[in-house]
């Protein structure tokens, strides 16, 4: 009975990941057909499509995201592989995840505004530099950051966001007890035969891993080409990339527009696919050219470049880390901060109660849906790995769901979110809470049954064995057995789906019609209506949302586990006593 659920949740699961991306679509090609009766049009034609490649700065915005979104996935990329080269084996790694760990967590929203702060012509940086000269370097469209046209920002904000995740997606892929045994014997040999390190990494290690994280990867790609929040806040308008130009079409108040943006939308998921031909063509010269390299028998691979970059990679994110905190901080106390000075003049907590006092409605919203999302999340996903365990799937069986699972992070979220907000307003068009649950469910998933897989299928099953000879059922080993013994994964998940669920902004806008305000949205609006204070105030509680996520999630196993000591060691010294009466 329990493996008959187990197997229906997991279909259900599918469902879940399959039905919204394919009615999206469904909802986008119709009007960017010309088919749009709520405004009379019941025809179908091209003549849409017409219509925006008429326009003069359609194909910059194509570049932009073509180039943004390649771009930083092949930055982020590099980076991480260095990263994992210099430091991988090394005691210093886990240091390095958890300095990246803060930009793996904040919101992309967040992200953006933070570095605006850091970054910006009258940020921390620029009064560092301006010091004793008192000089303002203007914010025009040629600055190199924020808002430069040829989308160089962007370009950076989206590489500092990816690399992390990618060091994450390879490490748990490097951590598989299979896995970890093919790479000691490969680094072993590597060794031997004396290749240094760097070269072992690069030419053993790479080619074992990249096969089994490239398709995080190429999610990370199409996230990066279609993403809104960053290029939104970070880039230029004047054009911007095409995701930003859609969404403004879609929002605009002439409902004629929303053909013009769902013809942009089919074409955003061109762009996504040609970016990801892109990216496959290019790895195919990688490997052509990695294969006569190494046929070459060079034993060294540019370490002292591999190791100078890292350290380079690692000083950049301390000092991105140090200069938002302190800017951020800083300016949510500020009575007033003029540039170039370091310290504002005085501080007030003025800003923390008017945003207290603005976001109590959004922040109770984002808790509530976060909490809802998370916790079915992992129910779903918890019985879905089961299910591989109770009743392994076929090979192409198993392909199929691994396909379905990344699904909606490989089709363009702006394509198909306008398309499935047309198809939630035929069925049950009133149901606003619950459209907007689905949409965060199709995007938090994905990530949360990435990150319980690895400690799921490293369970070591020898105590269900042992179990299910003693008679005890698979309902009584997954709830007795397997929960508690990895009740340490399910929260770092639990608390992961929670980070997820609050960095919405797109699905939240568009399935709830704005009707919704969470601390995301409310932030990105804070951007260009707000004044830098209250901006300040809503990034920290923005970034400290998933943060105590986290800290329960890394604490709340502990104490149990502590406080379980405690009633063991109650419980012995009771029988002690009573055994000597």
């Amino acid at each position: 009975m329990f493996a008959q659920i187990t197997r229906i949740v997991r279909w259900c699961l599918l469902l879940l990941l399959c039905i919204p991306v394919l009615a999206g679509l469904v909802g986008v090609a119709f009007p960017a057909l010309g088919y749009f009766p709520a405004i009379g049009a019941n025809t179908f034609s091209l003549d849409v499509f017409k219509e925006l490649f008429a326009r003069d700065d359609i194909w910059q915005m194509v570049w932009l995201s073509l180039f943004s979104g390649v771009g930083s996935t092949l930055v982020a990329m590099a980076g991480a592989f260095l990263l994992l080269a210099s430091f991988y084996q090394s005691k210093w790694l886990s240091r390095v995840q958890g300095l990246l760990s803060p930009f793996l967590v904040f919101p992309h929203a967040a992200a953006a505004i933070a570095l605006l702060f850091a970054l910006s012509p009258s940020g921390i940086f620029a009064r560092i530099a301006a010091i004793g000269t008192n000089t303002v370097i203007p914010g025009t469209s040629d600055t190199l950051f924020p808002y430069d046209s040829g989308g160089l920002s962007v370009l950076l904000a989206l590489s500092l966001k990816e690399l992390p995740f990618i060091i994450l997606m390879a490490l748990s892929v490097m951590s598989q007890p299979l896995v970890k045994s093919k790479l000691s014997g490969y680094i072993k040999v590597g060794t031997a035969l004396g290749y240094s390190p760097s070269a072992v990494f690069f030419k053993l290690v790479i080619p074992t891993v990249f096969a089994q994280i490239k398709l995080p990867i190429l999610a990370v790609l199409v996230f990066a080409t279609s993403n809104v929040e960053i290029p939104l806040i970070l880039g230029g308008n004047n054009p911007s990339t095409l995701a930003v130009a859609i969404m403004h079409w879609f929002n605009h108040i002439d409902l004629s527009m929303r053909l013009l943006a769902s013809s942009a939308a089919v074409l955003q998921v061109a762009v996504s696919a040609l970016a990801l031909l892109l990216f496959l063509g290019g790895e195919r010269i990688v490997v052509y050219v990695g294969k006569i390299r190494l046929a070459k028998g060079n034993r060294r691979f540019s370490d002292g470049l591999v190791h100078g970059a890292a350290y380079s990679i690692v000083a950049l994110y301390v000092s991105l880390i140090s200069a938002v905190v302190y800017s951020v901080f800083m300016f949510s106390i500020a009575k007033q901060w003029s540039f170039p000075f370091l310290l504002p003049e005085g501080t007030t907590l003025l800003h923390w109660n008017t945003a207290f006092e603005a976001l109590a409605t959004p922040l109770s919203n984002s808790l509530l849906l976060g909490g809802l999302v998370s916790t079915s999340a992992l129910g779903l996903v918890l019985f879905t790995l089961e299910s591989e365990q109770l009743k392994p799937a076929g090979l192409n069986a198993d392909r199929a769901f691994s396909v379905s699972l990344f699904l909606p992070l490989l089709v363009p979220g702006v394509a198909f979110l306008y398309g499935l907000v047309w198809f939630q307003q035929l069925v049950l068009q009133n149901a606003v809470w619950f459209h907007t649950y689905i949409a965060h469910m199709v995007y938090v998933v994905p990530y949360m049954f990435l990150s319980m897989a690895v400690a799921y299928r490293k369970f070591d099953n020898r105590y269900a064995m042992v179990a299910q000879s003693l008679g005890k059922t698979p309902w009584q080993v997954f709830y007795y057995i397997k929960l508690p013994s990895l009740f340490g994964a399910i929260m770092v998940a639990w608390a992961l789906g929670l980070a997820i669920s609050f960095s919405q902004y797109l699905p939240t806008l568009l399935a709830s019609g704005g009707t919704i305000a969470t601390i995301t949205t409310e932030a990105v609006a804070s951007v260009s209506g707000s004044s830098t204070r209250l901006t300040a105030v809503f990034v920290i509680i923005q970034g400290v949302m998933p943060l105590v996520g986290f800290v329960i999630a890394w604490y709340l196993p502990a104490a149990l586990v502590k406080q379980g000591s405690r009633v063991s060691a109650v419980e012995k010294k009771s029988r002690a006593v009573l055994h000597g009466a």
